[in-house]
C-alpha cells in the first residue's frame, strides 16, 4: 500500500520546485485528481494548458489530451505519466482514411472531436469537445458537415440541430457505447426519484432516457445547481469523485456494470511522481503537423 498523502505532498514540492502545472481529466483516479492543479474536461484542460506559465505541463489523462496540451503550448514541455494511456476511439480514424473522406465530399467542413489524434486535427476544420460540439457547429453555420469520430456525439448534434446535415464516422467509446437502454431502466426502477445525466458519447436510445444530456463538467455543475438530491451517472465513474466535491450531501448512484475507462485508470501517483521526477513520458508533435492542428483547436477553444 502507498502512503497517499506522503506521495502526494512529494508531488506538490516537485512540482513546484520544477515550475510544473499538473492537469487532471474528470475520469483520473481520485487520489490524482486531489494532486492536481486543475482537474476538468477536454475544454477545460485545454485551456488550461493554453494560459499556463509554467515550464512543464503534466497531463493525467490519456495520450490524445496530452498532444493537445502540446499543440496549444508548444514552447512547453508535456509530460504523460502513463505513454501507453491512449483512447480506442481516437484510434477509429487516421488521417489517411479522413483524407479520402473529405476527398468524397469536397467543400463540406469536417468537424472533429478532440478525441483524436493531431495528425487528424491537422486535417480538420474546427474540433470539438462534447461541452461545445453543438455550439461549434452551430456557430460554423454550414448546411451539412462531416463530424468525426464519434457517431453517437454526432448524433446528438444532428439531433440538436435538424437544419444540419451531419455525416457520420462509424467511431465510437467503448466505455459510452457499452451502455444499453436496459441498465438505465433498471437504474431507475431501482432509484425512481433519482435525475439521470448521460454523457452524449453514448448511443441514442440511452440519451433518450436521460433528463439531461451532458459533458462532465457540464454535469459537475447541473448536479450543484439542480434542486434534486439523487442523480443516476451515466458516465465513467471517476467522475463520481468530482461529483462528491461539487455537491457534496447528494447522492449519486452508478449503472450496473459500473462504466470503466481502463487507459484513464493506467495513471497513478507513483507514475505521476515519477515522471516529474524524471522528465519522462515526453510528448512531442510534429511543427508541420501542430501548426494545421492549431487552427482547428483554437477555433474549439475560443467558442467555447
Amino acid at each position: 500500500m502507498i502512503d497517499v498523502p506522503a506521495l502526494s505532498a512529494e508531488i506538490r514540492a516537485l512540482a513546484l520546485e520544477r515550475e510544473t502545472v499538473i492537469l487532471a481529466h474528470n475520469y483520473q483516479r481520485p487520489e490524482v485528481q486531489d494532486v492536481a492543479d486543475f482537474v476538468g474536461d477536454s475544454l477545460g484542460l485545454s485551456r488550461q494548458a493554453a494560459q499556463t506559465s509554467a515550464r512543464t505541463i503534466v497531463f493525467a489523462g490519456v495520450h490524445f489530451m496530452a498532444e493537445t496540451a502540446k499543440i496549444l503550448a508548444a514552447d512547453k514541455t508535456v509530460l504523460l505519466p502513463e505513454p501507453r494511456a491512449g483512447c480506442p476511439m481516437a484510434d477509429m480514424v487516421t488521417a489517411e482514411a479522413l483524407v479520402r473522406w473529405k476527398s468524397e465530399h469536397p467543400g463540406v467542413p469536417v468537424v472533429t472531436y478532440v478525441n483524436s489524434s493531431a495528425a487528424v486535427k491537422a486535417e480538420s476544420d474546427v474540433c470539438v469537445t462534447s461541452a461545445n460540439a453543438v455550439a461549434v457547429v452551430r456557430a460554423l453555420g454550414a448546411e451539412k458537415i462531416l463530424f468525426a469520430p464519434d457517431r453517437n456525439l454526432g448524433s446528438w448534434v444532428a439531433r440538436s440541430l435538424p437544419n444540419v446535415e451531419v455525416l457520420l464516422w462509424e467511431g465510437w467509446c467503448p466505455t459510452h457505447d457499452d451502455v444499453t437502454a436496459e441498465q438505465v431502466l433498471a437504474a431507475r426502477a431501482e432509484h425512481p426519484g433519482a435525475l439521470v445525466m448521460a454523457h452524449p458519447e453514448c448511443r441514442p436510445a440511452v440519451v433518450d432516457l436521460a433528463d439531461a444530456v451532458l459533458s462532465t463538467s457540464q454535469m459537475l455543475a447541473f448536479a450543484s445547481e439542480n434542486p434534486a438530491e439523487e442523480f443516476i451517472v451515466v458516465t465513467e465513474s471517476g467522475l463520481l469523485h468530482g461529483l462528491r466535491k461539487a455537491a457534496p450531501g447528494k447522492t449519486y448512484h452508478e449503472l450496473s456494470p459500473r462504466m470503466l475507462c481502463p487507459n484513464m485508470k493506467l495513471t497513478t501517483l507513483t507514475k505521476v511522481r515519477d515522471c516529474l521526477a524524471n522528465g519522462t513520458g515526453k510528448v512531442e508533435v510534429e511543427p508541420e503537423v501542430r501548426e494545421r492542428a492549431l487552427l482547428a483547436v483554437e477555433r474549439m477553444v475560443a467558442i467555447g
